[in-house]
C-alpha cells in the first residue's frame, strides 16, 4: 500500500490553441518557463513532483472562470495552486495540464468586527491576515505552522497547533466563493452562524483538495484576541506520562489552547536548530488563553496533573517573546529534523486517533520506529489526537525506503484499526489515497459519483483523494 507507489506517469500535453487563449487572456500572467513549472509542481513532502504544462497567475474570480471555461472546452487538467506548503502531494500535475496560481488574489475583502467574520481571497495568507486584523482586537486562530494561503487551507482541511480549543477549517469557514469544473461561479454557506436551508455545500469543498473546484474567496470565522496568553513547557521521563498528562488534561475540561507533544530525538532537533536548551526527553508544550486570573488557573492545575505523572521543571510565562520563540521552535520542528540526517528526504505523515488511544498508538508506533532501525521524530497536536512523524531517509537507499514505506502502512493501519483515521490534517492527496479504502469502505464508491457529477470529465487536480 506504499504511498510512493501511487502516482501517475502519464502525462497529456495542453493543446496549443489552449495556450494561445490563456496567453491573450493572461499576458505575460501565463508562465511556460521549466522553473515556475517546476516549482508549481512540487510541495514539500516526498512525494515526486509532477510539472505542469503551464502556469496561469489570476488575479480575480472572474479570471479564474475564464480559465477554467477555457481548460474545460479542452479537457484539460487543472491544478490550483496557493503557496505550496501542501504534504501528500496535492499539487503535483500528474496528468499536466493547468496550475492556477491564486497568490495575486490577495485582498482581505471585508471585515466585520462586530460579527466576528472577515471575507478574503483565496490567496490571503494566515499571517497577512492577522496583520491585517492587529488593530481591531480580533485574530484568525488556524495556525498549521506554514504561512499557508486561506485557500489552500480550506481545500486541505487544515488545523494546527490551536485546533484543540477554536477547531479545524472546518469549524471556521462560514462560506465559499467557488469556480465549478464547467466555469460557473457559485457561493455557498453565508455569514450566519447557522442555516437549514438545503445541502451544506461548504462543507463538500471544504476538504476537497482541488477536486471539486477552486476556490476563489472564503468567508471566515474570526474570535477576539483574549486578554491573557501564556505558553507552557514540561520534560517528563516517559514518552507514556506525557501522553497521560495530555489525556487527563482534555478530560479535565481544561480549556487549554495548544498541547503539542515532541518525543525526546525531536527535543534534541529542536534545541541544535532553534538554540534552545530544553532537556531531550519527551517533552509538553502548552499554550493558555483567557483572563489573567483563568490562565494562570490553568496552567497551576497542568503543573499540577503534569508532576503526578512524572512532569517536571514545569515553567510558563505570559511574556510575548518568549512564547513567539517557542512556537517558532515548534513550526520549524520539520526543518529541523532534517538536520539530524543531512542530504536525507523528510517524509512526513500524521495519523489522528480518539484521546483514548492515544497513548496505546503513539508508544506501539515509537516501538515499531525503533524495531525497523529508522529515525522518525514524533510531533503532535495531541489535545486532538493528531501525531506526525517524519522519516528521514536516505535517497539512494531502497531498503531504508522500503522499511520507512511498510512502517507508515502499519501506522496508518494502526490508526484506522483504534477508531481513528489516516490523516488528522496533511489531507489525502495521491500520498494517501491506497488508505482511503481501507479507512471509508463503501463510501469511497458514493465520494465517486459526487466527483463525477461536479466533474465528468475529471479536469479538477485529477489523480488526487480518490482511488482511480
Amino acid at each position: 500500500m506504499s504511498a510512493q507507489t501511487t502516482a501517475a506517469s502519464t502525462v497529456s500535453a495542453t493543446p496549443d490553441a489552449l495556450l494561445d487563449a490563456l496567453k491573450q487572456l493572461l499576458g505575460d500572467r501565463l508562465s511556460t518557463s521549466a522553473a515556475v513549472r517546476e516549482q508549481h509542481g512540487k510541495d514539500v513532502s516526498y512525494h515526486e513532483g509532477h510539472p505542469p504544462d503551464a502556469v496561469a497567475f489570476a488575479q480575480s474570480t472572474e479570471e479564474v472562470q475564464a480559465i477554467v471555461q477555457l481548460c474545460a472546452r479542452h479537457k484539460t487538467p487543472i491544478v490550483p495552486f496557493g503557496t505550496g506548503t501542501s504534504l501528500e502531494g496535492h499539487i503535483a500535475a500528474l496528468k499536466g495540464g493547468v496550475c492556477i496560481d491564486l497568490s495575486q488574489m490577495n485582498a482581505v475583502l471585508e471585515v466585520n468586527d462586530e460579527d466576528l467574520d472577515c471575507r478574503v481571497q483565496a490567496g490571503v495568507t494566515r499571517k497577512q491576515l492577522n496583520e491585517h486584523l492587529r488593530d481591531t482586537g480580533l485574530f484568525f486562530p488556524i495556525d498549521p505552522g506554514a504561512d499557508a494561503s486561506l485557500g489552500g487551507m480550506t481545500a486541505t482541511r487544515a488545523s494546527g497547533t490551536n485546533a484543540v480549543r477554536y477547531g479545524t477549517m472546518r469549524e471556521n469557514v462560514l462560506g465559499l466563493t467557488v469556480v465549478t469544473a464547467d466555469g460557473r461561479i457559485i457561493k455557498t454557506g453565508g455569514r450566519s452562524r447557522k442555516s437549514a436551508a438545503g445541502y451544506d455545500l461548504t462543507r463538500l469543498f471544504v476538504g476537497s483538495e482541488g477536486t471539486l473546484g477552486v476556490i476563489t474567496e472564503v468567508q471566515l470565522r474570526l474570535y477576539g484576541i483574549p486578554e491573557a496568553m501564556s505558553a507552557a513547557v514540561c520534560s517528563f521521563d516517559s514518552l507514556e506520562g506525557a501522553v497521560n498528562t495530555v489525556i487527563l488534561t482534555i478530560q479535565s475540561g481544561i480549556p487549554v489552547a495548544r498541547i503539542e507533544l515532541l518525543d525526546e530525538v525531536q527535543m534534541g532537533a529542536i534545541n541544535a536548530y532553534s538554540k534552545l536548551d530544553y532537556p531531550a526527553q519527551p517533552t509538553l508544550f502548552f499554550e493558555f488563553h483567557g483572563s489573567e486570573a483563568s490562565v494562570r488557573e490553568q496552567a497551576e492545575t497542568v503543573g499540577e496533573l503534569a508532576a503526578e505523572l512524572g512532569g517536571s521543571g514545569f515553567t510558563w510565562s505570559t511574556l510575548p517573546e518568549e512564547r513567539s520563540k517557542l512556537w517558532q521552535a515548534r513550526h520549524d520542528a520539520f526543518w529541523a529534523c532534517k538536520q539530524l540526517k543531512p542530504g536525507a528526504g523528510g517524509w512526513p505523515t500524521d495519523v489522528c486517533v480518539p484521546i483514548s488511544r492515544l497513548a496505546e498508538c503513539i508508544l506501539e508506533t515509537k516501538k515499531d520506529i525503533e524495531a525497523s532501525n529508522l529515525l522518525a521524530p514524533i510531533v503532535g497536536h495531541v489535545g486532538d489526537g493528531n501525531f506526525h512523524l517524519t522519516y528521514l531517509i536516505d535517497p539512494d537507499d531502497k531498503d531504508e525506503l522500503k522499511r520507512a514505506s511498510e512502517a507508515n502502512d502499519r501506522l496508518v493501519m494502526r490508526a484506522i484499526a483504534m477508531g481513528g483515521t489516516c490523516t488528522g490534517e496533511h489531507g489525502i492527496g495521491y500520498g494517501k489515497i491506497p488508505f482511503l479504502q481501507a479507512e471509508h469502505g463503501d463510501a469511497v464508491s458514493l465520494m465517486r459519483t459526487i466527483k463525477q457529477s461536479f466533474d465528468p470529465d475529471n479536469i479538477m487536480n485529477p489523480g488526487k483523494v480518490l482511488p482511480a
